[in-house]
């Protein structure tokens, strides 16, 4: 069973927006994908695709949540190819099954949605 966070109100405490993302994020099933924004949205939190980008970029080293399986929208990768944490993306991604072509996810296939999951 999913635990879907509760609404959060837009002034929220800063480490009670992060644990809804971390919670929503950990639950993304392996050979899923989802964008920034639905991410926020999962989590209760509107529309902070910016706001969930940045904290996805202060993720701790060594990280156990599946940050690889959230990208930007229209299933873009938002990380450059020639970085090791785009690399890094690419590869987790590829090895879950995840095709990847000219950059893109194709959302249709493998995109997760909240309520296929949520019981």
């Amino acid at each position: 069973m999913i635990e879907q966070p509760p609404m959060l109100a837009p002034a929220a405490e800063a480490e009670s927006r992060r644990a809804a993302v971390y919670l929503v994020m950990a639950q993304i099933p392996e050979g899923k994908v989802v964008s920034y924004g639905e991410l926020a949205s999962m989590a209760g939190l509107g529309r902070a695709a910016r706001w969930v980008g940045r904290l996805m970029s202060q993720l701790p080293e060594g990280t156990r949540l599946p940050w690889h399986r959230v990208i930007a929208a229209g299933g873009r990768l938002s990380l450059p190819a020639g970085t090791a944490a785009g690399h890094e993306q690419r590869m987790r991604l590829r090895a879950e099954g995840i095709t990847i072509v000219n950059d893109r996810v194709d959302i249709r296939r493998h995109g997760w949605h909240w309520a296929e999951h949520s019981g």
